[in-house]
């Protein structure tokens, strides 16, 4: 049995689907309804959706939280809850905080009720701020946003927990992991949306900010695996999970518009509006301890999943989306 907090979001759809396949029940909840709803069409073609309980309920409801684990009794809980757009975190820093550091309740409750449960937290790259790349486990912190702030407050909290009631709690420090499940106001999603939307009537534009910033991008799918795996090690520890190699944002448009056969510096406007007050200069993570560790490493390389999200961004029910999906294939052939 396993709890998922924020389930609605890609990464706990990936490991919903995950978890189903190796025949855990699932226990997850959201407090956004329309992502339920879009969670619970995903998963309708999944044969094993009857082993998923979803309810809708807030990371930050002491009482709702300690319901749940008392009616599951859950052997792994994973808390993904967040209000992880970084942009939103400078208008929103106090809803930031509260959700991040709602891990204090989860880990007195659990220990209360079902001290067995082994707790996974969803640490962010973002927590490293402008410390030199590669960044591993032994970095410096230094975060940049209130994003990444709440996010360092509450990684050292649970290992906190951990060291002096040694419970089972671990974090991964996940560095940005995409796929077509991505919310539409990340960079990586309005990138492939705005290209497709381009084609669609061969006009537009597409604005955003800082085209140099660097990202260590990774698929969704497989850094939930990795999730997984660190609750499945005989001792907790925290890893980080990256691809080792990042990339700017305008080498992602430019890959993306180069699938569609089109010139990027055509339709992109680096707009100051869009523009953080502050934002890391190149984030890219070394993964070495999870690759000796945990036998895990990334598969699916940088280009694919461009590929990935603008396929899945075309709809292929019209001429002009049909025509630049044929061309994205057919370059998949070829590269």
């Amino acid at each position: 049995m396993a709890l998922i907090t924020g389930i609605a979001g890609q990464d706990g759809f990936y490991l919903t689907e995950l978890l189903l396949s190796k025949g855990y029940l699932i226990v997850g909840f959201d407090n956004h309804s329309e992502r339920m709803r879009k969670l619970r069409l995903r998963l309708s073609d999944n044969p094993l959706r009857s082993r998923v309980l979803l309810e809708l309920g807030d990371v930050r409801d002491r009482d709702f939280i300690a319901r749940l684990i008392s009616s599951s009794k859950p052997d792994e809980i994973y808390n993904l809850a967040a209000q992880s757009h970084v942009g939103d975190s400078f208008q929103q820093p106090k809803v930031t905080t509260d959700t991040a550091l709602a891990i204090k309740d989860l880990l007195e409750i659990s220990l209360k009720i079902h001290p067995v449960a082994r707790i996974f937290q969803a640490s962010t790259s973002e927590m490293f701020g402008d410390s030199p790349p590669p960044q591993t486990e032994r970095s410096d912190f230094n975060p940049l946003s209130p994003y990444a702030q709440a996010k360092l407050e509450a990684h050292e909290l649970l290992i906190e927990f951990r060291q002096k009631h040694s419970c089972y709690a671990c974090a991964g420090i996940l560095f940005n992991h995409e796929s077509p499940h991505r919310r539409e106001e990340f960079v990586s999603r309005k990138i492939t949306l705005g290209i497709a939307r381009i084609v669609s009537d061969n006009s537009g534009q597409m604005r955003l900010g800082n085209l140099a910033a660097r990202r260590d991008w990774g698929h969704a799918k497989e850094y939930v695996e990795a999730m997984w795996l660190m609750l499945q090690q005989e001792q907790p520890e925290e890893f980080v999970v990256a691809t080792g190699k990042s990339h700017s944002v305008e080498e992602f448009v430019a890959s993306g518009f180069a699938l569609v056969g089109e010139d990027w510096h055509d339709y992109v406007v680096s707009d100051q509006k869009f523009f953080r007050p502050s934002d890391p200069p190149d984030l890219c993570g070394d993964a070495a301890e999870a690759y000796r560790k945990l036998a895990w490493q990334p598969k699916i390389p940088f280009g694919e999943l461009v590929r990935e999200m603008l396929l899945a961004d075309l709809r292929p029910n019209e001429p002009a989306f049909r025509r630049a999906a044929s061309m994205i294939l057919n370059s998949s052939r070829t590269n």
